[in-house]
């Protein structure tokens, strides 16, 4: 592997290229000799920016040309937020490794100087269901004498940030993990309202990176050095559960899990019809498919 040069893909947002650049620098880290090269691509949920991910095609809108661009051979790795990748992969393309999860709390951002406080009326931008049911929740409490109403809400963070300050909406909802990455945390000109995950339940592998690539193609020992351990064990049930959910963009389902005290703590909130459900449950390491079902039983 002397002097290899190993191609990765990601999207041309300014997010993806971040995340793209923690694995190029954790592959340089290794001491294997490694460089990296970054592969841009746009995917059909970069150019679709007027429609919810719901009316076209859900998560794999974001996946399919790296899967296509990793059979063809054009590139060795893709890099993906967790949170994205659908339920099946094309076949014989896997995830070779699972990165240290970042922050998975969701965060209400608002203009530093705006005070909601005194609105009759609070518009949220977020795409996501999952996001809408909670903050319509959370809402209630927060903000007791408003109407707290969700508009969509789409595009790269720098986007939904403008979109903000130009007035289009009161707040939005952000990944923690998006902004850290981006380097937004200590700006200024927002505040930051983070909401714990027990309260505001993040999607099933917010906060961590996962790595596609071909199971043949003798490259997993580069990757496999990246692997994380606990966010691997973590990512694993979250999609065991969303799996026996069938869930993806078109459910309002949050599950999140956590090592604790040697054991696994998983947290999950689904809607059905006009009812909210919610569990929390804790098991062994061990026993991922039988908390999986269990999870799942609780949000069906």
């Amino acid at each position: 592997m002397k002097s290899k040069t190993i191609r990765i893909g990601t999207r041309r947002s300014a997010l993806a290229v971040a995340q793209a650049n923690i694995m190029a620098e954790a592959l340089v880290r290794t001491g294997a000799g490694l460089s990296a090269e970054l592969v841009l691509k746009q995917t059909e949920g970069d150019r679709i920016l007027d429609k919810p991910l719901l009316e076209f095609g859900g998560k794999g809108v974001f996946v399919t040309e790296f899967e296509q661009a990793l059979l063809r051979g054009e590139i060795d790795f893709a890099v993906h937020s967790a949170k994205d990748l659908p339920m099946d992969l094309e076949e014989g393309l896997g995830i070779v490794a699972v990165l240290e999860r970042e922050d998975p709390r969701d965060v209400l951002v608002t203009p530093v100087s705006s005070d909601l406080s005194g609105k009759r009326e609070i518009i949220i931008g977020t795409s996501s269901l999952r996001r809408k049911i909670q903050i319509e929740e959370i809402g209630k409490t927060m903000w007791p004498e408003a109407l707290v109403r969700c508009e969509n809400l789409r595009g790269n963070v720098q986007t939904r940030l403008s979109k903000l300050m130009e007035g289009s909406y009161d707040g939005i909802i952000l990944a923690a993990a998006g902004l850290k990455r981006l380097g937004l945390w200590e700006d200024g000109r927002y505040h930051y309202h983070c909401f714990d995950c027990e309260t505001f339940i993040p999607a099933g592998g917010q906060g961590i990176l996962a790595v596609e690539g071909r199971l043949d193609s003798g490259l997993e020992t580069v990757a496999r050095p990246l692997e994380d351990e606990e966010a691997r064990l973590c990512l694993s049930l979250e999609r065991k559960i969303l799996r026996l959910l069938d869930a993806g963009c078109h459910e309002p389902i949050g599950v999140y899990s956590r090592l604790k005290g040697g054991e696994m703590e998983i947290l999950g909130i689904s809607r059905r019809g006009e009812e909210i459900k919610r569990i929390h449950l804790r098991g062994e390491t061990g026993e991922l498919d039988r908390l999986a079902q269990l999870a799942a039983q609780g949000l069906a």
